[in-house]
């Protein structure tokens, strides 16, 4: 089904074979390049904050509902109107939203058609995992501008492809493509521009969403939350984690499956 929240952001939910749900945000501002205006911030925000109470979701895509465009970042004709002050208070609450999408309980994977920059890829940073279609062109311009990346690009882009490499991007303000995305890391598969959202959908529902919930929402916890933590303090994350998975039925249905030869299905509990 689909359920537009807004003109600018398009919200699709399809039912997966594995009974749960797939959701895609389908970013909406083609005439803009899909740059983050105060309305989009609002829409996602909104989003956000639905993915984050609805327990049968078993994994989220962010792409641009035309292939030509993820986005192109922040709103500059808007930003331009705006005083410092608010200027500060969009930085805050963008900022907050791209945590917020970091940390949702399920898989995110971000769906890259065309022009990913400035904040557009930062936002695409604050998913899990990266698909890029052939036409993608990524980068972090900020330093051109007089500026830097604001929106988490030094921190995650640093974290995702090293920090020489992320250094070089960031120091030359350099686009690359989807081929020298893939090289260095920064995505992890690359689509003809037709193929992606079938393909972000076949990865989350099909090869995702056919394992169990609640041990996908633990992991991406015991790696998120562990990463920057010396190794004694992320493997007490890790058995913590680990412990909210032994007494769920989905455990126990792994095992009787792997008995009668079959494969489990999955219920989130």
């Amino acid at each position: 089904m689909s359920d537009n929240a807004s003109d600018v952001l398009k919200i699709e939910s399809r039912a997966t074979q594995f009974g749960g749900h797939v959701v895609a945000w389908r970013l909406n501002r083609p005439e803009a390049g899909n740059s983050v205006s105060l309305e989009l911030l609002g829409a996602l925000e909104a989003a956000a904050d639905d993915a984050a109470k609805d327990p049968e979701l078993r994994a989220i895509i962010i792409m641009g509902e035309e292939p030509r465009f993820f986005s192109t970042g922040a709103d500059l004709k808007e930003r331009a109107t705006m005083s410092p002050a608010q200027v500060k208070d969009f930085l805050k609450r963008i900022n907050s939203l791209f945590r917020r999408i970091e940390t949702l309980p399920c898989p995110v994977i971000a769906a890259i058609g065309g022009f990913a920059l400035g904040g557009g890829l930062e936002l695409a940073l604050a998913c899990d995992l990266r698909i890029a279609g052939e036409n993608a062109q990524l980068g972090l311009p900020e330093t051109s501008l007089g500026i830097i990346p604001g929106a988490g690009g030094t921190q995650r882009l640093s974290r995702a492809i090293g920090l020489p490499r992320a250094k070089e991007l960031i120091f030359t303000a350099a686009r690359i493509d989807a081929r020298r995305a893939l090289e260095i890391g920064l995505v992890q598969s690359i689509h003809s521009p037709p193929d992606l959202s079938t393909a972000a959908f076949h990865l989350a529902a099909d090869t995702i969403g056919r394992n169990a919930p609640i041990a996908l929402r633990q992991a991406k916890l015991a790696l998120n939350e562990g990463y920057d933590k010396d190794l004694e303090a992320g493997l007490k994350v890790e058995q913590k984690a680990y412990a909210v998975t032994i007494p769920t039925e989905d455990r126990v249905e792994a095992l009787t499956a792997f008995r009668e030869k079959r494969k489990p299905h999955f219920q989130g509990k």
